[in-house]
C-alpha cells in the first residue's frame, strides 16, 4: 500500500506536498519522494525512511516550483531499496514522472513485451516501472508536438487495455501538467479537490480526502472507475471516462485498516464504517456468546478504537484503554519478517495493569492476518492479570492473499489460511475467538453509499475481482514474496551496498 499525490498550483507547492505525505504517512513507511516542475527544470528527492528523515530542510528550498507530485511507499512488489523509492522518471517522450499506488497482476508478461516488442528498459524490479513505461510508450505513438490532453486520455486508454490488477496513479508530465487514473475497477482510492485564492484555483489529487483536509482543499469527487483526469500547467482541468468495461469495486481492506478514519473514500466515511463493523461485531457476540462473562471492552490501538467503543456500548459493558502505545513504532503489519514483527509488539504497547487484574477481558482488533502480534498482546494482557481473555475482530478471517497492493501475498504466512475459528484461537492463545461475518463486514462499510455494490474482498473471501489470478500465480507469488524471499533480497542489498563501499 502506498499514497500519492499531486498537485497544480499558482503557488509554490513543496511545502503543500510535505504536508500532504506527512498526513498520510500512515500508508507506507519505508520510503518517500517529492518531484516538482519549474521553468528551470525537475527538482526531485526521493530515499528510504519517513517524510519527515527524507527531507530536509535544504531539499525543501531545492523542490523549486509550482507543480509537482509525492509519494509514500512501503514495498509489496520489487524490494526496499532506495533504487525503488518513487516518483519514477523516464524522459521520452517530453519527461514523464510517475507515483503508483496497487499492484499488476500481469507484471511479468508486461516486462517481457515491455523489453522484446516496446524496446524500453527496465532498472528495477517494480511493477510501478513497468506502469511507467507502458504509458509513456503508448504516449511515444501519440506523440506529435506538444503533448494535448485528448493524447494522454488515449495513452490512458490503452495502459487500460494492457494493464491488469489495482492501480491508482498520479503522473507528471513535463511542460504539460498532472495526469490521475484508476483502474478500470476502482480498486485503489484516488480522490480530487480544489482550493480557491486571491491568485487563482489550485488542483490536488490524493490517495485519501484527509490530505485535501489538511491542505484546505475543498472535496470535489473520488476519481471514477477507469477515469482520468488532466490538470494543465494553466489550471485547466478535463476529465475522460474510459470506453471499456468498468466495475466500481473499491477494496474493503482500506475501510478495516490502511485509510484513516477522518478520510471519505467513495462517499464513505471510513470512520462510520468502522462504527458499524462495531455494531455488527457486537450482534454477532450476542448470538454467538449470548451468556458471555466480559466485565470490560480494551481496543489494539489505533485502528480499532471505533469499533471496539461500539461493541461496548451495544454489549453494555466499559469500554477502557488498556494499551499505550509508543508512536514512534512503525506498523507492525508493514514490517518485512515475522521475528521483527513480534519484537516490535513489546516495544510499541504496554499494558495498563488495573484494567485487567482479575477481569474478563474483551480485546478488540480491526484484523487478524499473521496473528503473530494477536499471540504476543494476548500474552501481555495475561501478564498483567487478566483472568480471561476474549478476542473479537472486526474483519472475517484473512485466510487469501491480496494481490492488489497491500502486503499479504504469502498464505502459509495467514495464520487463518486453511484452519478454522478454533484451531486459530488455540493458536493466538485466546480463550475464545470471535471473527466478523463477510456479510455484516460489507454491510458496514457500503451503508453510505448504495451506489456501489460490491467490493474486493479477495484476501477473506479469495475472489479476485479483476478475473486473472490464478493458482499458479498466487504459487509464484508465494515464492516472491514470503519473509524469506525477502529476507534474501535484503541480505543481498545489503552485500552489494557492502561491496560498493569498499
Amino acid at each position: 500500500m502506498c499514497g500519492v499525490v499531486g498537485i497544480v498550483s499558482k503557488r509554490p507547492v513543496n511545502q503543500a506536498l510535505y504536508d500532504a505525505l506527512t498526513v498520510m504517512q500512515h500508508r507506507g513507511q519505508d520510503a518517500a519522494g517529492i518531484v516538482t516542475w519549474s521553468h528551470e527544470g525537475l527538482h526531485k528527492r526521493r530515499g528510504n525512511g519517513l517524510v519527515r528523515d527524507v527531507f530536509r530542510h535544504r531539499h525543501m528550498l531545492e523542490l523549486d516550483g509550482n507543480v509537482g507530485l509525492g509519494h509514500v511507499r512501503y514495498p509489496t512488489a520489487g524490494g526496499s531499496t532506495s533504487s525503488e523509492a518513487q516518483p519514477f522518471y523516464v524522459n521520452s517522450p517530453y519527461g514523464i514522472c510517475l507515483a503508483h499506488n496497487g499492484n499488476l497482476t500481469n507484471h511479468d508478461e508486461l516486462t517481457d513485451l515491455l523489453i522484446r516488442e516496446d524496446r524500453r528498459h527496465l532498472s528495477t524490479s517494480s511493477d510501478s516501472e513497468v506502469l511507467l513505461n507502458v504509458f509513456a510508450h503508448e504516449l511515444q505513438l501519440r506523440a506529435n508536438g506538444r503533448p494535448t490532453a485528448e493524447q494522454v486520455f488515449g495513452a490512458v486508454e490503452s495502459v487500460h487495455r494492457r494493464c491488469r490488477g489495482g492501480y491508482a496513479v498520479v503522473l507528471m508530465i513535463v511542460g504539460f501538467g498532472i495526469v490521475a487514473f484508476r483502474d478500470p475497477n476502482g480498486i485503489r482510492p484516488l480522490v480530487l479537490g480544489q482550493r480557491e485564492h486571491e491568485d487563482g484555483t489550485d488542483y490536488m489529487v490524493a490517495s485519501e480526502s484527509v490530505a485535501l483536509d489538511v491542505l484546505q482543499f475543498e472535496r470535489m469527487r473520488d476519481l471514477h472507475p477507469g477515469e482520468t483526469v488532466c490538470i494543465e500547467n494553466s489550471g485547466t482541468l478535463r476529465s475522460h471516462a474510459f470506453d471499456g468495461e468498468v466495475r466500481h469495486t473499491p477494496c474493503i481492506f482500506e475501510y478495516v485498516y490502511f485509510a484513516r478514519p477522518d478520510s471519505i473514500l467513495d462517499k464513505i466515511s471510513v470512520y462510520k464504517a468502522r462504527l458499524r463493523m462495531g455494531e455488527e461485531l457486537a450482534g454477532k457476540i450476542v448470538r454467538d456468546f449470548p451468556d458471555h462473562d466480559i466485565d470490560v471492552v480494551i481496543p489494539i490501538p489505533d485502528t480499532s478504537r471505533t469499533s471496539a467503543l461500539q461493541v461496548a456500548y451495544h454489549l453494555g459493558v466499559k469500554y477502557r484503554e488498556g494499551f499505550i502505545k509508543n508512536r514512534y513504532i512503525d506498523r507492525t503489519f508493514i514490517m518485512p519478517g515475522q521475528e521483527e514483527r513480534a519484537k516490535s509488539v513489546r516495544r510499541k504497547l504496554n499494558a495498563i495493569d488495573l484494567e485487567f487484574q482479575n477481569k474478563n477481558v474483551l480485546l478488540v482488533d480491526d484484523s487478524i492476518v499473521r496473528g503473530t502480534t494477536s499471540r504476543q498482546i494476548i500474552k501481555l494482557a495475561r501478564e498483567a492479570g487478566a483472568r480471561k481473555v476474549y478476542f473479537a475482530s472486526a474483519a472475517p478471517p484473512v485466510r487469501c492473499p491480496n494481490v492488489y497492493g497491500i502486503d499479504m501475498p504469502a498464505a502459509s504466512e495467514l495464520i487463518a489460511n486453511g484452519r478454522n475459528v478454533e484451531e486459530v484461537q488455540e493458536l493466538i492463545g485466546a480463550d475464545r475467538l470471535i471473527y466478523q461475518d463477510l456479510h455484516g463486514l460489507i454491510r458496514s462499510v457500503r451503508h453510505d453509499n448504495s451506489g456501489i455494490t460490491e467490493f474486493d474482498t479477495s484476501c477473506f473471501s479469495g475472489e479476485y475481482v479483476t478475473g486473472d489470478v490464478t493458482d499458479e500465480y498466487l504459487d509464484e507469488l508465494e515464492k516472491r514474496r514470503n519473509d524469506s524471499a525477502k529476507q534474501a533480497r535484503e541480505e543481498k542489498h545489503k552485500g552489494v551496498k557492502s561491496a560498493v563501499g569498499m
